[in-house]
C-alpha cells in the first residue's frame, strides 16, 4: 500500500479547556482530493491551523512526505517553513491584491523569495510567462488578465486566489469553503477547477454545501469530523446514508448547512 503524503495520528488540541481536536487520525495520499465536512465546531478550522503551523498540537504527530522523501515533522516547523515545504492554504474569504491586475497577482505569487517591488519589476522568463498564461487559462480568467482584481466578481476572486496558490507550486492545497457566497454556476465551475487539479496535486477541501461536495467527491473519500475527531470516512453516498451523520449534520437545514 502507498505511503501517505500527510500523516496525522492521535492529535489533540485544547483551547481554554475546550477540546477542539481530540485523538484525530487522518491520512492523505498523493494526488488525492479529500473532502472534509462537519457541523460548526467540529474542528475543521483548527485542523487546517494545525496542518499549516498556525497552531501547535498538545499531543500526537503530524508528518509530511512520501516514503521516498525524508519525513518532515510539521509540529516542529513554523508557518513559513511549512508553506515552503509545499503546503498551501486558501481561506474562505478571498485575499487578492485588489489594486493590481489579475496578471500581476499571479506574478506576485510565483514561487521565489522576491518582494512585491522586485516581483513586479522582475523580467519574467519565457517559462514564467508560459506558467502564468497556463494558470490564466486554467482559472478561466485569461480574458480578464488586465483587469484590476478588485473589479472581479466574488467567484472570480476565488478562482484567482486558487491560481495564486498554484503559482507557488504547492504539493498539498488546503481549501476552506470555496463555494461560500457563489452562484450555482460559479459553484459548479469551481468544482470543475478543483477536480482538474486532483492527481497533479493533493487537496483537502472543507465544505458545507452538500451539492458541491457530491460534485467534487465523485469516487473519492469524504471525511466527517464531529467534536474534533473523525466520525466516519467513506464514499459520498455511504457517508450521506450514515444515520449518525444524518443526525449530527446532514439534517440541519438546506444542503446540510448550519
Amino acid at each position: 500500500m502507498a505511503h501517505p503524503l500527510l500523516t496525522v495520528e492521535d492529535v489533540s488540541k485544547t483551547y481554554d479547556g475546550f477540546k477542539a481536536i481530540s485523538n484525530l487520525n487522518f491520512y492523505l495520499f498523493a494526488g488525492e482530493l479529500r473532502t472534509v465536512i462537519g457541523p460548526n465546531g467540529a474542528g475543521k478550522s483548527t485542523f487546517f491551523d494545525l496542518l499549516t503551523g498556525r497552531a501547535k498540537p498538545d499531543a500526537g504527530k503530524i508528518e509530511f512526505g512520501r516514503s521516498e522523501d525524508p519525513q518532515s515533522d510539521l509540529t516542529a516547523l513554523n508557518e513559513y517553513e511549512i508553506n515552503r515545504l509545499g503546503i498551501g492554504r486558501k481561506f474562505q474569504t478571498p485575499s487578492v491584491y485588489v489594486e493590481h491586475t489579475v496578471w500581476e497577482n499571479l506574478v506576485l505569487s510565483l514561487k521565489g523569495p522576491r518582494g512585491v517591488f522586485a516581483s513586479l519589476f522582475h523580467r519574467l522568463s519565457s517559462t514564467e510567462r508560459d506558467r502564468i498564461d497556463a494558470l490564466l487559462r486554467l482559472i478561466r480568467l485569461d480574458a480578464k488578465r488586465g483587469w484590476k482584481a478588485g473589479l472581479l466578481a466574488h467567484g472570480e476572486k476565488q478562482w484567482l486566489e486558487i491560481g495564486m496558490l498554484l503559482a507557488q507550486e504547492p504539493k498539498v492545497l488546503l481549501v476552506d469553503e470555496p463555494a461560500a457566497g457563489m452562484t450555482d454556476e460559479e459553484t459548479h465551475r469551481t468544482g470543475e477547477l478543483l477536480l482538474s487539479l486532483a492527481g497533479k496535486h493533493s487537496l483537502i477541501v472543507v465544505e458545507h454545501d452538500m451539492t458541491f461536495v457530491k460534485q467534487i467527491a465523485r469516487d473519492g473519500q469524504v471525511t466527517v469530523l464531529h467534536q474534533g475527531t473523525v466520525l466516519c470516512e467513506g464514499k459520498f453516498d455511504d457517508v450521506q446514508a450514515n444515520p449518525r451523520v444524518r443526525e449530527i449534520y446532514l439534517g440541519r437545514g438546506k444542503h446540510g448547512k448550519r
